[in-house]
């Protein structure tokens, strides 16, 4: 196979319209808060609040079609730099509610400020006016609350004074933490947090895979011994399911390689490992998630047999996989990467998009039919939106500095 899709002029021109598509469609989630989430026809409901994770997903998301030069969205990031600077951040005890004002709980989870650090930094690569200041207090917020230089990694969830911590470790926010530190390393200049990356990195996938069958261990206890049985009675939850989430092997491989790419970079040592590890990942989730109950598509999570537990096709995993596929084509040159790059795209292409009311369908049955069984209507932009541009970018610097250049 020597003719590549990344190399096509007509599947650029593709990734761009589908990117331009999926814009259009999620600038109807702006509130006066924030940004909030749209249903499955692209409508806010009635009772819409802004969410945090929302608006910060949102804001980098409009922050790279602006850097790209897309007309309209520069004020959709003034606009979410402004919510996570006002209602959504705790004036008292600092951080970031999840809801404006604390209104559906007061406790202030890392998966959360990642991506508020993850926002921040896009919205300061677009000259955002008040990104650096939201960029300084996210980065203070991290360093004092969250980072735990003992543990070389995140703490998970405190109370709103930042007393209780949660008794419990996730490769979830830790994976998001990665990919906030590849940013910040380019936005501030810092290469420790480069290495803060590789410390993550060096917990959850190099020492964790080598001995787990390369396959990522989810949920931990505070002293990081594995939790197997989490969540065994609520296996479908959205953001710590039970068992093991091949769509996370995908987003865990691509960060292995951006790392391995990004210290290269920056002339630091590079572990062994990365790139091994990355298409490890890769094989086993396709080998274990595709096609494994008759009809196409990658199923939501697995047992520790690699069993199929909820069979439900997730939008996500499809883009993170894309986006993965590419990475290690340009990685390695291996053909079996271009193969199953175009099979993902084929797949999205002919069950995910929804030509009818925009968008993509953020959930399948087993039958690869809409269902609403996880996440229901279209609440996000970010997972698909980065898949979309990832192939046509190189695998360091991060994705806003890449796309400035």
């Amino acid at each position: 196979m020597t003719h590549s899709w990344l190399d096509s002029p007509v599947h650029h021109a593709w990734l761009t319209t589908e990117a331009l598509r999926l814009l259009d469609f999620a600038k109807a989630s702006r509130l006066s808060e924030g940004f909030g989430n749209l249903d499955d026809e692209g409508r806010l409901p009635r009772c819409a609040i802004a969410e945090t994770l929302t608006t910060a997903r949102m804001t980098h998301s409009f922050a790279l079609a602006h850097i790209q030069g897309v007309p309209g969205c520069l004020g959709l990031v003034e606009h979410g730099v402004a919510a996570l600077q006002e209602p959504m951040r705790d004036a008292d005890f600092g951080g970031w509610f999840s809801h404006p004002q604390g209104q559906r709980g007061s406790d202030k989870a890392a998966y959360l400020h990642a991506f508020v650090a993850l926002a921040a930094s896009s919205a300061v690569v677009a000259g955002v006016s008040h990104a650096q200041a939201l960029l300084e207090d996210a980065i203070e917020v991290i360093e004092q609350r969250f980072w735990s230089e003992e543990e070389g990694a995140l703490g998970e969830t405190f109370a709103r004074d930042w007393q209780q911590p949660e008794a419990y470790r996730g490769a979830n926010s830790n994976m998001h933490g990665v990919e906030a530190f590849l940013a910040l390393a380019d936005v501030t200049g810092n290469t420790l947090w480069l290495d803060r990356a590789q410390r993550i990195v060096d917990r959850l996938i190099l020492s964790q895979s080598a001995t787990d069958g390369l396959r990522i261990t989810e949920h931990f206890d505070r002293h990081w011994q594995a939790l197997p049985d989490y969540n065994r009675d609520n296996p479908a939850d959205g953001f710590r399911p039970y068992g093991t989430t091949p769509g996370h092997a995908f987003e865990w491989a691509r960060l292995l390689l951006h790392l391995e790419a990004a210290r290269e970079q920056a002339g630091l040592p590079v572990a062994k490992g990365l790139a091994s590890a990355a298409k490890g990942l890769f094989d086993s989730a396709c080998r274990h998630a595709w096609q494994v109950d008759g009809a196409p598509g990658l199923v939501y999570t697995l047992d520790w047999r690699n069993r199929p537990v909820v069979r439900e096709r997730l939008h996500w995993v499809h883009a993170e996989a894309c986006a993965t596929a590419a990475a290690l084509l340009r990685r390695t040159g291996e053909a079996q990467y271009e193969r199953w790059y175009r099979c993902f795209w084929d797949f999205i292409g002919e069950h995910f998009i929804d030509r009818a009311h925009g968008s993509w369908h953020h959930e399948l049955d087993p039958a690869n039919q809409p269902s609403a069984r996880i996440w229901g209507g279209k609440p996000d932009l970010y997972h698909a939106y980065q898949a979309l541009l990832l192939p046509r970018l190189p695998l360091a610097p991060s994705l806003a500095t890449a796309l400035a250049l």
